[in-house]
């Protein structure tokens, strides 16, 4: 493998300066009691800039609206305790000599937790959907929108002062932005709604505006999207090309600077007649740079993971041919750097007989 020439190559853009592109993905861990950071968190990432790791996305931290979160141990991004916390953690993965940013998060409407925690305030969403036909919380008002909006540019103007290189919004996977941009749970008819997926989009379009407006035009802003649903694995907002460049190309221009493009298997293309996967299609239709991910390394895909399937170490050769080609700038590793720290190190260094799988019992504990 030509890991060495292909993945370990330093990046650069804006405030972003990477010695390799290996990005750790944002994965939820539920260790942070009462939404602060703990000591074994810090330590947690710090392990990960040690062994070597890129740039470092942290799990979702959610911003400053009382039902933005549905577990009382997810990491919050605002408050004192829980900056305090998480400027332990930067200094630590600094120490190491890592870059990292956060993930900057609101769950929109949820399911109630398993825990049985819910927050003082009902679940807020476009719509109160959460999925089509399931209601689970409160239609946003104008106010609330413009809350939120507000709530995202301090979170991100909190990230710089503490001294992150970047910031990430998290905008995939069903949470709140997502449910703005899916017509299958945004039913509104004022200006945060509409027909089409590019007006459904103003709402992120405003966050993200506020954002780049917070932090300057110098600090680097990564978006995470992603075409598939919690609720419809096989969905497709944009259903072609055209689609697809008229829904990122708004968010580029308001200030986003690498799109992070969610698939379950990066392999996997979106659209007939071409083998350009989602990262590979944003890089052609937006010129921006974009991070790959999905079961990279590994022979089984995520969810499958948090229904109790394990996976074994597989093949970089296809992922590696796709990044000399030039389709995407960095690829996001997910499970085997929740299972070992030290997987960029063995990557760069040949040591694919020391590589480990993945199993659930490795999202029971911080390694």
């Amino acid at each position: 493998m030509s890991t060495n020439n292909t993945l370990f190559r330093p990046f650069s853009l804006k405030s972003l300066n990477i010695k390799n592109r290996i990005v750790m993905a944002p994965m939820t861990r539920s260790f942070s009691p009462n939404g602060v950071p703990t000591a074994d968190v810090a330590a947690y990432y710090r392990k990960r800039a040690e062994g070597e790791v890129g740039l470092i996305l942290s799990e979702g931290t959610v911003i400053d609206r009382i039902s933005s979160s549905n577990d009382a141990n997810i990491p919050h991004f605002y408050g004192t305790e829980a900056l305090t916390g998480w400027q332990n953690v930067i200094n630590g993965v600094h120490a190491a000599g890592g870059a990292m940013g956060p993930q900057i998060w609101h769950m929109g409407i949820m399911d109630n937790h398993r825990s049985g925690w819910v927050p003082s305030q009902p679940f807020e969403g476009p719509s109160g959907l959460n999925r089509p036909g399931n209601t689970n919380g409160a239609t946003m008002t104008d106010a609330d929108i413009a809350d939120t909006i507000a709530a995202f540019g301090r979170a991100a103007a909190d990230a710089k002062r503490l001294g992150f290189d970047c910031v990430e919004i998290h905008g995939a996977h069903g949470y709140l932005i997502d449910q703005f941009f899916w017509d299958g749970t945004n039913q509104r008819t004022d200006v945060y709604g509409g027909k089409t997926l590019p007006e459904r989009s103003r709402f992120a379009v405003e966050v993200i505006k506020e954002v780049r407006k917070q932090v300057g035009e110098d600090f680097a802003i990564i978006i995470r999207l992603s075409q598939w649903k919690p609720a419809d694995y096989n969905n497709l907002l944009a259903k072609t090309p055209q689609e697809l460049e008229a829904w990122l190309n708004p968010m580029a221009d308001a200030g986003v600077d690498i799109f992070h493009c969610s698939q379950r298997r990066f392999w996997e293309t979106d659209f007939e007649g071409s083998d350009l996967n989602f990262a590979g299609w944003a890089k052609k239709v937006t010129g921006k740079a974009t991070i790959t991910v999905g079961s990279v390394g590994l022979d089984g895909e995520f969810l499958a993971a948090f229904g109790g399937a394990s996976s074994n170490p597989s093949s970089l050769d296809e992922l590696l041919r796709r990044m000399d080609r030039g389709d995407f700038d960095l690829v996001a590793v997910g499970r085997p750097l929740l299972a070992d720290p030290h997987w960029a190190q063995k990557i760069r260094d040949n040591r694919t007989e020391e590589l480990k799988g993945f199993s659930k019992e490795a999202l029971a504990q911080l390694v």
